[in-house]
């Protein structure tokens, strides 16, 4: 890796992060190199085109959230139809649609929290199925400890390919930022 500056930008530049030229390139003319700015003329063939729009971006909340309700919703199916296998492979699929769909920002946060978001999901599963019964903490304790014992392989597999992935979109950056931070680098 080549090394990083640590110290501020040359003079009269601006940070890294900022954008001398504007927002990006020219709407009117694309091929035009940055910093020259051209004009489209009305009703010719390089007329402003429209935005590329990105795909929605979830929040490291709406991603423990959305992992929250599949498993609930796996853990309850798998319930109804007595499916083990259920709880663990809405568990997975979401863990996968997390990690695609957070913000490059907020995989560090991610990627340890599936495992706390599962256990509570099967919590509050549990304490539904368990509400009426006589032995409501008996019964939460055993429905708690069977949901996860069986769906312990899912809960690994699921975990680690929120890591897998977290890696591929920008987790070690991160990372080095956490570390920048935590050692008054920045």
């Amino acid at each position: 890796m080549p090394p990083r500056r640590t110290d501020g930008p040359d003079p009269g530049q601006a940070p890294y992060f900022v954008r001398p030229e504007g927002r990006g390139r020219n709407v009117s003319n694309p091929a035009a190199p940055r910093g020259r700015t051209t004009t489209a003329r009305a009703g010719s063939p390089s007329a402003p085109r429209p935005r590329r729009t990105r795909p929605p971006r979830l929040t490291v909340r709406g991603g423990v959230l959305l992992i929250v309700l599949f498993s609930f919703a796996g853990t309850m199916i798998a319930n109804l139809t007595s499916t083990p296998a259920a709880p663990g492979i809405a568990f997975t699929v979401a863990c996968l649609a997390t990690a695609a769909m957070v913000r490059p920002g907020d995989l560090l946060s991610l990627s340890v929290s599936p495992p706390i978001a599962y256990f509570v999901a099967v919590v509050a599963a549990e304490s539904v199925l368990a509400a009426g019964n006589d032995g409501f903490g008996r019964m939460l304790v055993l429905g708690l400890a069977s949901r996860l014992a069986e769906v312990a392989p899912w809960l690994f597999l699921g975990t680690a390919l929120v890591l897998v992935i977290a890696v591929f979109r920008g987790l070690p950056g991160n990372l080095r930022t956490l570390g920048d931070e935590l050692n008054g680098r920045k």
